[in-house]
């Protein structure tokens, strides 16, 4: 079959490219922007790229196009597909009918950290010698592409989406993939572009846990950091499905039923797990874990990650000794370079809450080393959610972890950080804003030593600050 992507340099429709291939399919897809490391990726796989939306991207009409959510009426490409009556479905849609349909589903849904805990469900699996397939917004170093089939008996790990679907659909992307195992890993509110407000996206959850049938399990975060109080009024609208939940020891009321962790080293790069008595056969064996990863957050990743891959028969010892070997996804708390001692950390944090962890977590780390070097948090607020504005207030109490934070206006931020900066200087943190991004490489460039670690955030490429701040560090001369 011919199969014509839409928008296909997106990372999910990229992900879903790579699978219809797999499948035998002849693809095809446009976008309006083509560029690596997606472009590579699908070139590499054989499939055709063009740049631009155009209505002759149809001809020869293939027999099924894939619509991704980015893409609206208006859209040449969009209205020539209506305007000819072709064959078209939405991304999820079609992932359910010819990948997921059969398979036992893992999906990670959140907030905040699916990539990860979907990349550390998937690395267990694999270690576990269960060939899983999975779908992950990210690029997972160990295991190779975004994507993959995996044993089709195997157990499939999807990340899932509480974005919308497609123009024509404006259900969640997640409740089309009827999971076995559902990890609803925190809730908040985001995506303020098309959700009114938590409740919106508390109904939408609700929506997935109704598809999980009640031979399967729900894996529910207990913190009340990652929003447990919103999950918990989205299980009290109804729930048919056996529930555990996982937290830090000190906030889980029945630790005979649930996944508990605690750290160990305050950066979280030590920590211990205790499973159910039901697993474990006793409620407070603690099993012990050294890995790469830093902060709480990454830790109670890793506890609902174990929890859903021991559902599909690994043990935890099993999946400590995986998480133990864990590289994480690119842009998680990826160290892209060090200069004159100066290290260069690319994050995709971009909600006040995953930016505020993120910090807490890096931060232990740099005191550990002990050379007097500060963590400098250098911020994009990219995201729809923080063009409008709707997070800004909480912007300031968010990088109070850092010792330093830089700001950066794009052209397209709708607001003025400059009340931002105040509140952070009134809580302590050095913080300046810049509206040119040269300038800005050049004044962290000049003023950073060595020691400190450059925690970059964004999600998006932010004008590829990573390799031009290395780049102008090395131009310094190796004084730091």
């Amino acid at each position: 079959m011919h199969l014509h992507v839409i928008g296909i340099c997106g990372t999910f429709m990229g992900s879903l490219a790579l699978l219809a291939r797999a499948r035998g399919h002849r693809v095809t897809g446009s976008d309006a922007n083509v560029y690596p490391p997606m472009s590579t990726q699908l070139a590499e796989a054989g499939i055709t790229l063009m740049e631009g939306y155009a209505a002759d991207n149809l001809e020869p009409a293939p027999e099924l196009t894939v619509v991704g959510n980015a893409v609206s009426r208006g859209n040449p490409e969009v209205e020539a597909l209506l305007e000819r009556g072709l064959a078209y479905t939405s991304g999820p849609q079609w992932l359910c009918d010819e990948v997921l349909t059969g398979r036992p589903v893992i999906a990670i849904a959140g907030t905040h950290g699916k990539t990860t805990t979907a990349t550390m469900t998937a690395w267990i699996l694999e270690c576990a010698g269960l060939t899983p397939g999975y779908l992950i917004g990210g690029v997972p170093p160990q295991l190779g592409d975004s994507a993959r089939i995996g044993d089709p008996q195997a157990p499939f790990v999807v990340e899932a989406d509480e974005y919308d679907t497609a123009f024509f659909d404006k259900r969640s992307k997640f409740v089309h993939y009827r999971p076995r195992i559902a990890v609803l890993n925190n809730l908040e509110f985001d995506h303020a572009d098309i959700f009114p407000d938590l409740a919106a996206i508390e109904r939408q959850f609700h929506h997935l846990v109704r598809t999980v049938p009640a031979g399967g399990k729900l894996v529910v975060a207990a913190d009340a950091v990652a929003g447990a109080e919103a999950l918990e009024r989205v299980l009290d609208q109804g729930c048919w499905t056996p529930v555990t939940r996982f937290g830090d020891e000190g906030g889980i009321e029945n630790a005979g039923g649930d996944w508990r962790y605690r750290l160990i080293s305050a950066d979280g790069s030590h920590f211990a797990l205790a499973a159910p008595a039901a697993v474990s056969g006793e409620a407070d064996r603690f099993v012990e874990c050294q890995w790469a990863m830093r902060g709480r957050h990454n830790v109670a990743n890793a506890c609902a990650a174990v929890a859903a891959a021991v559902e599909c028969g690994v043990s935890v010892e099993a999946a400590l000794q995986a998480l133990a070997r864990f590289a994480p996804p690119r842009r998680r708390q990826e160290l892209r370079g060090e200069v004159a001692g100066v290290k260069v950390i690319d994050d995709f944090a971009h909600h006040p809450t995953a930016i505020a962890t993120t910090l807490e977590g890096l931060a232990p780390g740099v005191a550990a080393e002990g050379q007097g070097g500060r963590l400098w948090a250098v911020i994009e607020p990219r995201s729809n959610t923080m063009k409008l504005g709707t997070m800004k207030a909480r912007l300031p109490a968010a990088v109070t972890a850092a010792d330093r934070v830089s700001w950066f206006a794009g052209p397209t931020l709708g607001w003025s950080l400059d009340e931002t900066v105040s509140e952070c200087r009134a809580l302590g943190v050095e913080a300046d804003v810049e509206q040119d991004l040269d300038a800005l490489i050049a004044k962290i460039a000049n003023d950073s030593r060595a020691g400190d670690w450059v925690v970059v955030m964004s999600n998006g490429g932010f004008g590829g600050i990573h390799e031009r701040l290395l780049s102008a560090l090395a131009a310094r001369g190796g004084e730091a």
